[in-house]
């Protein structure tokens, strides 16, 4: 969604923008703008190219056409692929006018992730982190503009490989806020939201772990697909827990239902645990959305999540992975409908700092830094 609503965004600015795809990677096979309910603009245009036999045939087809293509528009090429802007400024002649984003020090996600995953038989060989390390400090050294998502990530980079102009922090964005937001739920209950993955590090399970503890509170759960073993996990723990009769977990739902059923909920939890990735590289989507439905928030205590949210001016922020600590916050909102709003109010007008509007402006800075 990301992808999507950034590209949209500049549009509506005035640019004329393409997203270049590979076959393997356009699910849906219907059009990615309707899947996630954003309109796409006549100035955006979507252009499929690397098809080939075989998924590593298809990477590589992908880097050399998308490398070509780049190189005869002579177009800015604004792309999260480290292995893509590494081949265009490895190409000889003119510079090519790349914008890198990155969401996390390469080396540093690829081998936290088989962890975070419980997947250790994932994890990369101490040549590959090498590699991806080398590689990295190549694009920070020679990319025309360089964009992270957080400013702790910024630093991280800085502190790595030195310092370099033209870096900008550009964090994800959201929906813009309606005026008046969603009317609060009726008073039959407390109901706390959560919408996103399951995976361990996003602290599901830490939720449930404080709902355990708060029986006179609901809990609405959105994502996972059956099929995943995320989900199997998050359900087996809430029947352990005896919770069925008061936690929904609804699966997957369309992108354009999310906001609608989280409205539902007085009181909306981002508890995601403590890693590299969460601390440091994370700017999430559904903490913006949070945001705009002008619900009281509580987030984990994490430094990137510190670049967004105040403790006690816009949420309430806790320690991460604390189930105790997660229940006493709700368990405080709920008892005190004041301070709820107040903190939901705080955080609806925080929120239009952080519409996909205002990440595209921020982006026509480094944009226009690489077309310099």
């Amino acid at each position: 969604m990301q992808t999507m609503a950034t590209c949209r965004a500049l549009a509506t600015r005035g640019h004329e923008v393409t997203l270049v795809v590979r076959p393997d990677t356009s699910r849906p096979a219907r059009d990615p703008f309707a899947f996630y309910g954003i309109d796409r603009p006549s100035s955006l245009t979507i252009r499929t190219i690397g098809g080939a036999p075989g998924p590593t045939a298809r990477r590589v087809r992908f880097l050399i056409e998308a490398a070509l293509a780049a190189r005869a528009a002579r177009s800015v090429v604004f792309t999260r692929d480290l292995g893509l802007a590494a081949l265009l400024l490895a190409l000889p002649g003119p510079t090519v006018r790349l914008v890198y984003e990155s969401h996390g020090l390469a080396d540093v996600v690829s081998a936290e992730l088989p962890r975070l995953l419980g997947r250790p038989e994932l994890a990369p060989s101490p040549a590959k982190l090498a590699r991806l390390a080398r590689r990295e400090a190549r694009v920070w050294r020679r990319a025309p503009a360089y964009v992270t998502i957080t400013a702790h990530l910024a630093d991280e980079l800085r502190g790595r490989f030195g310092e370099r102009p033209r870096v900008f922090v550009v964090p994800d964005g959201g929906p813009t806020p309606e005026t008046t937001p969603p009317a609060a739920p009726a008073a039959d209950g407390v109901v706390v939201g959560y919408a996103g993955h399951l995976y361990p590090w996003k602290g599901v399970d830490v939720l449930i772990e404080a709902l355990a503890k708060l029986p006179a509170v609901r809990g609405l759960i959105i994502g996972g697909h059956p099929a995943e073993q995320d989900r199997r996990r998050v359900e087996a723990r809430i029947d352990a827990l005896g919770l069925g009769s008061r936690v929904e977990l609804t699966g997957q739902l369309p992108p354009a239902d999310v906001a609608g059923r989280l409205a539902a909920a007085s009181i909306l939890v981002l508890p995601n645990t403590s890693s590299a990735i969460s601390e440091r590289y994370t700017s999430p989507l559904k903490l913006f959305e949070y945001m705009a439905l002008g619900r009281a928030i509580v987030a984990s205590d994490l430094p990137a999540i510190r670049e967004v949210l105040t403790h006690d001016v816009d949420a309430l922020l806790v320690p991460p992975g604390d189930a105790a600590a997660l229940a006493g916050a709700i368990e405080t909102l709920a008892a005190d409908p004041a301070l709820a709003a107040r903190l939901g109010a705080a955080a609806l007008a925080r929120a239009a700092a952080f519409t996909w509007e205002a990440r595209a402006e921020r982006l026509e800075a480094a944009l226009e830094a690489a077309a310099a």
